[in-house]
């Protein structure tokens, strides 16, 4: 049995060690926000937060918890959808197809949780999820509208 802090919540789950993270919080426990997409911890769709930094979650093994750490996904980034990031992307519809969002959105909190006036260079060294439909532009004018927004 592996206990996990995931979004405010003490959850016990049923795995191997070897599980990834990604795995667990969308098989055991429903939670779909974080997706599948390379599996090889290059795109960026599975990002969520451990301990508030982002994580490629389908790479991270369950066994690296302890079972203290404060695990958000994209469902508890805010209970209402109005964390700074959300705002901005639904006033500028950053997203096209959306697949990849709640992963870039994770990636972009934690960055702005971490440095609250990113430059154009800081976002190019730090957001390197990969968005397919290449909203990138979109992306950038979000997050310099998000940092506007800090609650």
């Amino acid at each position: 049995m592996t206990t996990l802090k995931v979004n405010g919540q003490t959850l016990t789950v049923e795995v191997d060690d070897d599980t990834p993270l990604l795995w667990v919080l969308r098989e055991q426990l429903g939670l779909t926000g974080a997706k599948y997409g390379c599996g090889i911890a290059q795109c960026g769709s599975c990002t969520v937060h451990v301990d508030g930094a982002p994580v490629r979650s389908c790479v991270y093994p369950v066994a690296a918890l302890s079972g203290t750490e404060e695990i958000t996904t994209i469902e508890g980034l805010s209970k209402a959808g109005d964390h700074p990031v959300q705002k901005a992307w639904a006033e500028l519809d950053v997203p096209q197809c959306g697949y990849c969002q709640p992963g870039m959105i994770m990636a972009v909190a934690a960055m702005l949780e971490s440095n609250p006036n990113p430059t154009d260079e800081d976002i190019d060294a730090e957001i390197t999820n990969i968005c397919r439909c290449g909203t990138f532009v979109r992306v950038r004018e979000g997050i310099h509208l998000a940092k506007t927004k800090k609650a």
